[in-house]
């Protein structure tokens, strides 16, 4: 059984018991979180696409925490002008335990 979720303007293929690191969500830790479905198969073989959801079905998930990934640097450089900026971004995430679809 799996489904398709999206959050964050991502879209996610999870299963019960998946963790997933997604954007950041204003959700304590310990809380549980409901997201719609895009697609659902529900282990028989039998696929449900949704326009744009699959109606009453969720995935329901448990948020273990915050984060903030992988540093990334961004440079700027302008060759024979002596211009040089570096700038440094670590991107906000929330971890996610999936614990049940349907």
């Amino acid at each position: 059984m799996f489904a398709i979720i999206q959050t964050g303007g991502k879209q996610f293929r999870v299963q019960n018991g998946d963790v997933i690191y997604i954007e950041k969500l204003n959700a304590q830790e310990g809380d549980t979180v409901d997201f719609e479905v895009l697609v659902y198969e529900d282990g028989a073989g039998e696929i449900s696409v949704g326009a744009p959801t699959v109606e009453g079905v969720k995935a329901q998930g448990k948020v273990l925490g915050h984060g903030r990934g992988e540093k990334i640097l961004i440079l700027k450089y302008k060759s024979k002008k002596n211009y040089r900026r570096r700038q440094g971004h670590r991107q906000p995430f929330t971890k996610v335990e999936i614990m049940a679809i349907g």
